[in-house]
Formats: C-alpha cells, structure tokens, sequence
C-alpha cells in the first residue's frame, strides 16, 4: 500500500479532500485525520473487516476498546441503548470536544469495537477536519491514535507517516493538533461517574457538573494490584526509545537531582536529554535540554510533551530525565501520560 499525505486546510477543509477521504472510509480502508487533541486512524465503525485493520496497522491488542467518532449527536442514537440524561447534560456543555463517554452498547456496533465488553465509547471531536471527515463518509469513525502502539502519540501528520507509511491509505494533514494529549474518558455506564483517562476536560471542569466524579484508582495510586477498569491501561503507551526516569518532588529538589542523574550518565558515555520548563532549563549545565513550556500554563506542557518524546528519539537519546508536574487542572492527564512514558520509573524527591 503507497500512502498519500494530502495537505488540507484545517479551518476550512476542501470538499474535494474530505470527499476523497470519505470514499477510502466507504471501501473500508484507513484514513489518518487530526483532531484536536492528536491524529486518529479512522476507519468505518460499522465495519467488523475495516475495524480489524486498524488494530493490524497499530499492532493494537485485540482487547483494547476503540472510540467511535461522531459528528453530531444524532449519530449516537442507534449506537447505544440509552443516552441517559447526565451524558446529555455533559455533551451539551463539552462537545464537541476531548470529552469520551461510555455508554451501554446497542447490537449494532461490532464487538471488534468494543473488545467484547457491554460498553461503547463515543466523542464529537471538535476540529472541522474530523467533523468533515465524518460527515462526508455517513459513519461513526473508529479512531484510536495513529501511531505505532506503545510509542507517543502523534500530533503532526509527518508523526504518522514515520509510524504507518505503507499501512494507511491517506494521511490528511491538517497542521500540528491544539491539545496534544488524548480525551478524558468518562465511565457514564456504572452505578457512579468514573474517569477511566484524564484527558484534555479536567476532574475539576467534570466537577461542575458531576460532584461525585471521581478517577479510577489505577490513575492516582502506584498499586500494581489495583486492576484498571479500562482494559487499555494495562498496556505500555507513550513510550520513547530512550530509558524514561520521572522525578517527582519540590521543584529545587528535582534540578538538583536531575543534575546529579544526568552526570553520572554522561559519565558512562550515555546520551542524556532532559524535559525541562521554562523556570528550570537554564540551571542544567549538560544534556540535552528541551522545554515543555512554562509551569504556569500546563496546556502548553500538554501541546507539546509528545512532540518532545519524539524529538528525542529523533536525536538518538539514550536516557531521558522527566520534570513531574503538580496534578491540578490538566496536570492529572500530563502525569498519567509521563509515568506510562517512563515505565514506572519514578523517583521521588
């Protein structure tokens, strides 16, 4: 298979392209599209045989539940067995947008989808090009991230096209996506609202309209014996080439050990980068030092946190020393995916 990368204006998205991409998604092939938190692989959710070639191009488990993509929320209708009046208050307020929510699946939707489970998991992304995308091709689109499974996840087109060339029809880039981390997951489906992924809507926006949400334990507590009620938790993401560390602590004690780590590597002859902020790059004397962003403004560590862990392996980084940061706002969703970067590997000081 040759993939094509077609440039499409992210604003205002050429009928033509999308009518092309559509037309792919109709024949039951794969088509890589931005959203607004990083590029999905888009496949008609409605077909068992096009939903099996995603998981083949990612090298995705087979029991990792796919998200289907709507457009609007009619679409949702004969997908689940209710839309019951909380996720209507929810949808009302955060879509389009990084919010997914499960609900009771209908027989429609392919147990591929699903990975067996009673569950469906459904969002309205908010970039035209998706929207468009899903329009024109009439279908939900099942859309996990479009990446090679277990590596970061992309937020420029050039990102796919390193992980699936020849395993995707179409690649339509549409720029560098906004949030640059995944949706939160919203468990709509059992006897209390739980946040199976923190994602670009915070527990604290969630609260506003949901006092008793809460996060599934697996997400705060660093208990191997708690098992994640979402079964793709339990698998390795976001993962550099590189040998991950995060260091978590007071700020002045991170630089200082960092400093330490990052010695003692270059010592041994080890290639070390290190994931600043904008307050603390300047105090490392060796490494190579990338900014995230300021401390100050966590969406900007969010935009640019998988972009970072790619250059790093653009630059053949042996050992990758992380800057934690604090777990208000969209920090829960950076942290979630720092740690599953680094493997475990966390020290704290």
């Amino acid at each position: 298979m040759k993939t094509m990368m077609i440039k499409v204006d992210a604003t205002n998205p050429e009928k033509p392209l999308m009518d092309k991409g559509a037309g792919i998604i109709k024949s039951g092939g794969l088509v890589a599209f931005p959203t607004e938190t990083v590029y999905g692989l888009g496949a008609n959710g409605l077909d068992e045989e096009a939903v099996k070639n995603i998981f083949i191009a990612k090298g995705r488990p087979q029991d990792n539940p796919l998200i289907l993509h709507v457009a609007n929320v009619k679409q949702i209708v004969p997908l689940v067995e209710s839309i019951p009046e909380t996720a209507q208050r929810l949808m009302k307020r955060f879509w389009p947008g990084p919010l997914t929510i499960l609900f009771k699946r209908s027989n429609l939707v392919p147990y591929s989808i699903t990975a067996g489970l009673d569950t469906v998991a459904i969002r309205m992304p908010n970039h035209p090009i998706a929207l468009e995308l899903i329009r024109a091709s009439g279908v939900p689109l099942a859309a996990p991230s479009a990446n090679t499974s277990g590596k970061p996840s992309p937020t420029l087109a050039s990102h796919v096209m390193e992980d699936l060339n020849g395993k995707v029809h179409i690649i339509l880039d549409g720029g560098r996506t906004g949030i640059g981390v995944e949706s939160t997951v919203l468990d709509l489906s059992g006897d209390r609202p739980l946040i199976l992924r923190p994602g670009g809507v915070t527990i604290e926006e969630l609260r506003e309209e949901l006092p008793q949400v809460e996060e599934d334990p697996s997400l705060i507590r660093e208990d191997k014996d708690i098992v994640p009620k979402s079964p793709g938790q339990k698998y390795k993401h976001y993962a550099p080439k590189a040998e991950m560390y995060l260091f978590v602590g007071s700020v002045d004690n991170i630089v200082k050990i960092i400093d330490e780590y990052a010695n003692r590597y270059i010592s041994l002859g080890k290639k070390v980068g290190i994931m600043a902020t904008e307050e603390t790059k300047d105090q490392y004397q060796k490494g190579i030092v990338i900014s995230l962003g300021s401390r100050k403004n966590k969406e900007t560590i969010a935009h640019n946190l998988f972009n970072t862990l790619r250059l790093f392996d653009e630059e053949d980084i042996d050992i990758i020393l992380a800057e934690a940061v604090d777990l208000e706002g969209i920090g829960t969703a950076i942290m979630n995916r720092m740690k599953k970067a680094a493997g475990g590997n966390i020290i704290k000081v």
